[in-house]
């Protein structure tokens, strides 16, 4: 039987705050333009639609110490991250319209409170083309956006590290990332010595989706309070332009599309981030309309009826 789901919570947070090309912020609302809501109903799902939350502006300003608009960053996740616990708390499953991917910080913030409240496993897969493990000191950019993991798992200022009052928010093994094709220089060792679990493309391209996703998804079952964070950069290029950080040489649309209904043959999908969908690099809400289609297929949308 398909996994039932209980009403779904779209929650938009239109920023690019933590981001190094502007467009993000236009994100969520691209997405409904593409029919996410509508697409989702049509599944039999119960879907409330919260608007978008509010928070500082983008001052476009160069980093300070290390970081780019911190304190605004802080304020976006801080609100993401209330948002969120609030619709889990309702039992709803809250999906997050990014945005960039910094807002990952106060989704997960919240959702891994939710699970240690009711001592459930909580499992993270990070879709995305980058590592998103920069701290400070080797960040080439200073975007909050390419440092989300690493403040996940308690490397970054405690204004983020600490966001749900202790840190750090999940462990690395909680986390495994799928698609990685971009780590910067000193980033390498960092998630190395972290001991992260990635299948980057390189392990992908050897061993296929279907045995990448087999491995991501061992050990997840009824107990798993499952998040799936999806950067839409994780897609390659040729498919989905509308991104602010295109890197080559990312799953096609059938390899992606294998990925969402393998997640949901699982049955235990509880919360979603969607984020990285820049309008102002897309063709005709080509992207928003492709990643509406896979949103789909991890809602247990499949081409036969399957056990």
């Amino acid at each position: 039987m398909p996994q039932r789901f209980p009403p779904v919570a779209l929650i938009g947070a239109p920023t690019d705050i933590g981001a190094g090309h502007r467009g993000a912020s236009m994100g969520p609302e691209a997405l409904r333009v593409a029919g996410l809501a509508q697409a989702l109903r049509e599944r039999g799902i119960d879907v409330v639609d919260r608007g978008n939350l509010s928070g500082p502006l983008n001052p476009w300003l160069p980093p300070v110490d290390g970081y780019r608009h911190l304190t605004e960053v802080t304020a976006w996740n801080r609100a993401v991250m209330t948002a969120v616990r609030a619709e889990l708390g309702a039992g709803h499953l809250p999906v997050l319209l990014g945005g960039d991917h910094s807002l990952a910080l106060g989704s997960i913030t919240a959702v891994a409170g939710h699970c240690r409240e009711r001592g459930r496993k909580l499992v993270v897969l990070w879709f995305d083309a980058h590592a998103d493990f920069n701290t400070s000191t080797i960040t080439p950019s200073g975007n909050v956006h390419g440092m989300p993991v690493a403040c996940l798992c308690g490397y970054g200022p405690r204004e983020l590290t600490e966001l749900g009052g202790s840190s750090p928010a999940i462990t690395p093994d909680r986390i495994r990332q799928i698609g990685i094709r971009s780590v910067d220089a000193g980033e390498k060792r960092l998630v190395r010595d972290a001991g992260l679990d990635i299948y980057d493309m390189r392990y992908i391209d050897e061993i296929g989706m279907r045995r990448t996703m087999e491995e991501a998804l061992e050990g997840i079952d009824e107990d798993t309070h499952l998040h799936v964070s999806f950067d839409v950069d994780f897609l390659d290029p040729e498919i989905a332009p509308g991104v602010g950080t295109t890197i080559p040489g990312g799953p096609n649309y059938r390899e992606a599309q294998l990925a969402m209904e393998m997640i949901a043959d699982r049955r235990c999908l509880g919360s979603l981030d969607i984020v990285e969908l820049n309008p102002a690099f897309d063709v005709r809400n080509r992207t928003a309309v492709l990643t509406v289609d896979l949103v789909e297929s991890l809602f247990g949308k499949s081409t036969l009826m399957r056990d």
